[in-house]
C-alpha cells in the first residue's frame, strides 16, 4: 500500500484545442513541501485545481491519503485546504466570522468551532484583529486570513496557487514562517508561485512543469539521492579537494562510474555524481586507496531558480532532439 500522501498517475487535462495536462504521474511524500514551477500556461493551476477535485480530467486519477478525488470529492475536500490565486474574503465578516463560516462549511462540530477560531487566528498572527472586519486589513493579513480559512480543519493537505502574489518583502517572509511551521505540525504543502526566491525559503522539492509535463520532480536537498519522472537517477554536483595533484585526480574520477567531471582546477574538481550515499562513500574510499590526497568533498549547491532553469532548458533541448529524430 502506497505511503503517499498525493498520488497522480497519468492525468490528462484538455481545455478546447489546448492541451493543459499530458500524462502528468507523480506522488507526494507525507509532510514535504514541494514547489510548483513552471512558466505561464506550463499547467501549474489546471493541476492544483485536478488535485482538489475541481475540474475532471480527460483521463488519469488523482488520489489523496488513499481516497481518489473523483470518487469521494467531499471525503477528500475534509482532508484539504485550497487557496487560489484569486480568492475571495467576504469584506464585511470580522476576521471571527470569516473563520467561523469557514469550519462550519467544513462541518466541525458545533462544540468544536470556537476554539478552531481562536487556534486559527493566534496560529495566523491575527488573534488580534478577530473582531476587524476583512475590509480593514492589509494585503499580507487578508492573506493570512484566506489561509486561515483553508486549514481551520487541519486538513493533512495544503494547496496554494501563488499565495504571496502582491505582497511585499516582510509579509512574504512572514508567510514562509506560516508555511515552515505548518510543515513542521505535519502538513504537506503544494505551492504554486513565480517568486523562487520565496520558495526557496521553505520548500523541500521541486515539480517542475512545462507544456503540461513534469520535466523533474526531486528533493531539493543536496545530499538526496533522487530521480527525475523518467526513472533516471538525477545528478548531484560534487566538490572535491585535493591536497595535490588535482589534474590526475579529475583524469582518474572521470574513469569511475556515475561520475561526470564537469571542471578541474589546481586544487579541486567538480563532477556530476549519479550515486547514492553508500556509492559516494565509496567512491570516496577508492579514491583515497588509488593514492589521491582528497582533502574535502561537498556538495555544490544551487537554488530553487537554478534549479528550475537547468530543468526547463534541458527539458527544452530534450523536446528539441526528438523533434529533429522525428
Amino acid at each position: 500500500m502506497s505511503t503517499a500522501i498525493i498520488e497522480v498517475t497519468g492525468l490528462t487535462f484538455d481545455y478546447p484545442g489546448f492541451r493543459a495536462l499530458d500524462n502528468v504521474t507523480l506522488s507526494m511524500a507525507p509532510g514535504t513541501v514541494t514547489a510548483l514551477v513552471g512558466p505561464n500556461g506550463a499547467g501549474k493551476t489546471t493541476l492544483l485545481r485536478c488535485i482538489a477535485a475541481l475540474e475532471t480530467p480527460l483521463s488519469g486519477s488523482v488520489r489523496v491519503a488513499g481516497l481518489d478525488v473523483y470518487e469521494s470529492p467531499r471525503e477528500v475536500h475534509r482532508l484539504m485546504g485550497y487557496l487560489s490565486d484569486s480568492f475571495g474574503l467576504y469584506s464585511e465578516l470580522t476576521v471571527a466570522q470569516g473563520l467561523e463560516y469557514a469550519a462550519r462549511s467544513q462541518g466541525l462540530a458545533s462544540a468544536a468551532v470556537a476554539q478552531a477560531v481562536q487556534d486559527t487566528a493566534r496560529r495566523m498572527g491575527l488573534a488580534d484583529k478577530l473582531g476587524k472586519a476583512a475590509s480593514t486589513l492589509s494585503r499580507g493579513q487578508r492573506q493570512r486570513l484566506a489561509i486561515g480559512q483553508a486549514i481551520i480543519h487541519s486538513p493533512q493537505v495544503l494547496l496554494l496557487d501563488e499565495p504571496a502574489s502582491g505582497l511585499d518583502p516582510e509579509a512574504r517572509s512572514s508567510l514562509a514562517h506560516v508555511f515552515k511551521a505548518l510543515q513542521a505540525q505535519g502538513m504537506s504543502l503544494l505551492v504554486s508561485s513565480h517568486i523562487l526566491a520565496e520558495l526557496d525559503e521553505y520548500s523541500t522539492h521541486m515539480l517542475a512543469l512545462d507544456r503540461g509535463r513534469v520535466l523533474e520532480h526531486r528533493a531539493l536537498s543536496p545530499g538526496a539521492h533522487v530521480v527525475s519522472a523518467s526513472g533516471a537517477p538525477v545528478e548531484r554536483l560534487l566538490r572535491l579537494e585535493f591536497a595535490q595533484g588535482a589534474q590526475a585526480a579529475a583524469f582518474w574520477l572521470a574513469s569511475q562510474p556515475g561520475v561526470r567531471v564537469s571542471r578541474a582546477e589546481s586544487h579541486g574538481v567538480e563532477i556530476g555524481f549519479t550515486g547514492d550515499a553508500q556509492a559516494q562513500a565509496a567512491l570516496v574510499a577508492t579514491c583515497v586507496m588509488a593514492g589521491h590526497a582528497l582533502s574535502l568533498i561537498a556538495p555544490v549547491t544551487e537554488n530553487l531558480q537554478q534549479s528550475y532553469l537547468k530543468s526547463l532548458q534541458a527539458g527544452r533541448d530534450a523536446n528539441k532532439t526528438k523533434e529533429v529524430s522525428l
